[in-house]
C-alpha cells in the first residue's frame, strides 16, 4: 500500500468519526424534544459504517470485525437494483458522501480505500413516559412522550469519535513524516 492511499484510508476514517460526533451533538440537543415534524418524539440517531470499495481486503476485515455482512449485502443490493435498501443521509451529512466529497474536492469520483457512513438510522427504543400533565404535548393521561436518549451512552460515543478522530490524526501526521523523510533520503 502506498502512503497516499494510507492519507485516504486515514482521512476518509476522520471525516466519518466527524459526521458520528455531529450525530451524538444532534441526538443530545434533541434529548428533551417531545414533538418533531412527524408528529412524534424525537428518535435517537445512530450511523452505520461501511468499508469504501477501494480496498476489497479492507472491506472485508471491517465487515468481519464489525459483522457487517447484511449491510454488505444491503449495499449490493442498492448497487444492482438502483433503489437503496438503507436510509438516505440527513441533508446536513448528504454532501459528504464518500462520492460527493470525492468529486467536490476534484477527485474522479470513485472512492478512496477506507470507511464512509453508509446510512444514518433512528434508534427503534419506544419513548419513554413521564407524568407531566401541564405540557402541551401530555397525552390524555397526562404522560409525554420522550426520547429515549442516555446523556451517558451519548457521551461515551463522542468519546468514541474523538479518540477515533484524534488517533487517525496522528496517523496522518506519521505519514506525512514518513513522505518527508523519503523526500529527504531521495536528496541525498
Amino acid at each position: 500500500m502506498n502512503l497516499f492511499a494510507m492519507m485516504e484510508t486515514s482521512g476518509s476514517a476522520m471525516q466519518a468519526e466527524r459526521m458520528r460526533a455531529e450525530v451524538v451533538a444532534t441526538n443530545m440537543a434533541n434529548a428533551e424534544t417531545t414533538r418533531t415534524a412527524t408528529g412524534g418524539p424525537y428518535r435517537r440517531q445512530e450511523l452505520l459504517f461501511a468499508a469504501n470499495a477501494g480496498d476489497p481486503e479492507f472491506a472485508n476485515t471491517l465487515n468481519a470485525a464489525t459483522g457487517s455482512s447484511a449491510l454488505a449485502n444491503a449495499a449490493s443490493q442498492t448497487a444492482s437494483s438502483g433503489t437503496s435498501a438503507l436510509p438516505p443521509l440527513p441533508p446536513l451529512l448528504a454532501p459528504l458522501s464518500p462520492l460527493g466529497l470525492n468529486s467536490a474536492l476534484g477527485g474522479s469520483g470513485t472512492t478512496a480505500p477506507g470507511v464512509h457512513v453508509a446510512g444514518v438510522v433512528e434508534d427503534p427504543s419506544a419513548p419513554l413516559k413521564r407524568y407531566d400533565p401541564g405540557n402541551p404535548d401530555a397525552e390524555a393521561d397526562g404522560y409525554v412522550s420522550y426520547p429515549d436518549i442516555n446523556p451517558v451512552t451519548e457521551m461515551v460515543d463522542l468519546m468514541g469519535a474523538t479518540r477515533a478522530y484524534g488517533l487517525n490524526s496522528s496517523a496522518v501526521q506519521a505519514e506525512k513524516g514518513m513522505i518527508s523523510s523519503a523526500l529527504e533520503i531521495a536528496k541525498s
